[in-house]
């Protein structure tokens, strides 16, 4: 592997971004290249300045900035080990990118929430064009007539909605959906934490709409499933929207 020189002998080092990127994806090179599985232990820091030829500082300097997006796990004491690379700095960007806004700017989360929309709508209706296991319909059954007793008990049931997703679309097998999901479900759920909005004010009408998405699977009507994933975002946006803008 090439050497990259970060300090010169001559004059004090003066760190340049473009060397800790470098070595960030030397690091990242060196995880694919060895084969090494999230939880794994990592070269330590002198073997990782030998194979790289850099000074420690920019070692440490490419582990913590790797670690912040979780691609490795520094464990004082014990070593660095290979992280789970989840989309957890990812909803933290978005969080504080919506957040860094005026308050009364619905813009930067109707952002957000449109591209969940084309990402669930696209998924209703690949998840439509095949019969869907009877466990995986009765299970979202029970799970909306859970939302629709907690909403009849003025309780909130954002996890219930958020379970509701997650079962949706767990036939496809895809690993990557509920992260992604998950993501966007927590940039919502942080964002409204921070406003302080308030919690569902029609939660029925919320309930209605996603016993129509699971009506629409029981029909294998792909179309009728799309606009009711169509119709629930609807809601979701024109409610964020209300709150943003102190409407009640």
């Amino acid at each position: 592997m090439r050497r990259m020189s970060d300090e010169p002998s001559s004059r004090p080092a003066v760190r340049h971004p473009r060397v800790g990127h470098q070595v960030q994806r030397a690091v990242m090179q060196l995880i694919l290249d060895t084969g090494l599985r999230p939880g794994e232990l990592l070269p330590t820091e002198a073997e990782l300045m030998e194979s790289l030829g850099v000074s420690r500082n920019s070692v440490r300097e490419a582990l913590k900035a790797l670690q912040a997006l979780d691609i490795v796990e520094i464990r004082h004491g014990y070593g660095t080990y290979v992280g789970q690379a989840s989309l957890t700095p990812l909803a933290d960007g978005l969080t504080f990118r919506t957040l860094l806004r005026p308050a009364d700017d619905a813009h930067a989360l109707a952002e957000i929430l449109q591209v969940r929309e084309v990402l669930e709508e696209g998924l209703i209706r690949r998840l439509a064009a095949r019969p869907l296991p009877v466990e995986v319909l009765d299970q979202l059954d029970v799970i909306v007539g859970k939302m629709g007793a907690a909403g009849e008990a003025d309780e909130p049931f954002a996890d219930l909605d958020r379970e509701f997703h997650e079962t949706l679309y767990s036939p496809l097998g895809n690993e990557l959906i509920p992260q992604l999901l998950g993501a966007f479900w927590n940039v919502f759920d942080r964002v409204a934490g921070v406003r302080q909005w308030s919690s569902d004010p029609a939660p029925e009408v919320t309930v209605d709409r996603h016993r129509a998405i699971v009506t629409a699977l029981r029909a294998q009507d792909a179309a009728r499933a799309q606009e009711a994933m169509a119709t629930h975002f609807r809601g979701i946006e024109k409610r964020a929207e209300q709150e943003t803008r102190g409407v009640q």
